[in-house]
Parts: C-alpha cells; sequence; structure tokens
C-alpha cells in the first residue's frame, strides 16, 4: 500500500530577529488543498496591518499542481501578492525556478529561487 502525500503546511520560523512565513509543499497540489489552505491564510493575513511578509518557501518534495490548483495558486498570489516583500523558493528542479521567476511576476516585491537552503534564509534576512 502506498501513501498519495499532497499538501501544504504553513509555519513562522525565526532566525536571529527576522521573522518569516515558511511553506512546505509536497506531493501535487488539488484544489481540496487550496480550499484548506486559503482561508488558513487569510485568516492569518488579516490582522495585519500593512504587512511586508518575507517568505521561504521549499517546494523541494512539489511535484506539480491539478489545472484547477494551478488556478487556486495563481488566484491566491493576486490577492495576497501585494503582501510579500521577499519570497525565497527552495528546489532542485528546472521548472521550480522558473515558477519562481514567474511569480515575482505577480508581487510587489522579489522572488528568488534557490537551491541551498541557508542562501535563502541569508538572502531574506537582507
Amino acid at each position: 500500500m502506498t501513501t498519495d502525500r499532497h499538501g501544504i503546511s504553513i509555519g513562522i520560523e525565526r532566525t536571529n530577529s527576522h521573522f518569516f512565513l515558511t511553506m512546505k509543499v509536497v506531493g501535487k497540489l488539488t484544489h481540496e488543498d487550496y480550499q484548506k489552505i486559503s482561508p488558513m491564510l487569510d485568516s492569518a493575513l488579516s490582522g495585519v496591518d500593512s504587512p511586508e511578509i518575507n517568505a521561504f518557501v521549499d517546494c523541494t518534495e512539489l511535484e506539480g499542481w491539478e489545472l484547477k490548483a494551478a488556478w487556486d495558486d495563481f488566484r491566491m498570489g493576486m490577492k495576497h501578492g501585494r503582501e510579500f516583500r521577499k519570497i525565497a523558493v527552495l528546489g532542485h528542479k528546472p521548472w521550480q525556478h522558473y515558477m519562481a521567476k514567474i511569480s515575482s511576476w505577480f508581487i510587489s516585491g522579489k522572488a528568488e529561487y534557490f537551491e541551498d537552503a541557508h542562501e535563502a534564509f541569508a538572502w531574506l534576512e537582507e
């Protein structure tokens, strides 16, 4: 029996005096995954006046999206994109690098791709 793991985990981490939104993305994301995560993200951001969020997104186990989930991801980016100052995308596949570049079109800040977590956090702390 195999287990089909997929979804998004969200957390808050601190390095030195810097706080970061952290996300770990696993498997092939579905519309149902976004149905669960979107209200949580909306709720977390609703109480913050003029948010300037730095985020670390671990995509090393991301396999992709179902078509409807890709649309959900786009809509979520359009809704919250101006709230992000920096997004560091950790991955190891060429398409993840392109994903980071494309996502920078939809946020007011910057998105960069990294293959090393330490480099990603160092960039977020700059």
